[in-house]
C-alpha cells in the first residue's frame, strides 16, 4: 500500500470529502458491512510507477451520503 503525496481536496470519485486515501498496486479486500468507521470506499484509477493501481478514498458515516451514497 502506498499513500499518494499529493491527495485532491475531494474524492475525484464521487465529489465528497473523504478522511484518507491509499493506493493499493496489488489485490485486496474492502468489506464495509460491520465497520464502525468507515461507510464507503470509493475508488479511483491510478498508477504505480509502469504499473496500474487503484486509489482508495476512505468516507466515514458523516462524510459519505451526500452525494453518491443516496
Amino acid at each position: 500500500m502506498h499513500v499518494p503525496e499529493d491527495p485532491p481536496a475531494t474524492c475525484p470519485a464521487c465529489g465528497d470529502p473523504y478522511e484518507s486515501v491509499s493506493r493499493h498496486a496489488d489485490g485486496f479486500v474492502v468489506n464495509l458491512l460491520d465497520n464502525q468507521r468507515y461507510q464507503r470506499v470509493c475508488f479511483d484509477p491510478a498508477n504505480d510507477g509502469d504499473d496500474p493501481a487503484l486509489d482508495c478514498y476512505h468516507h466515514t458515516h458523516g462524510q459519505a451520503g451526500s452525494s453518491a451514497g443516496e
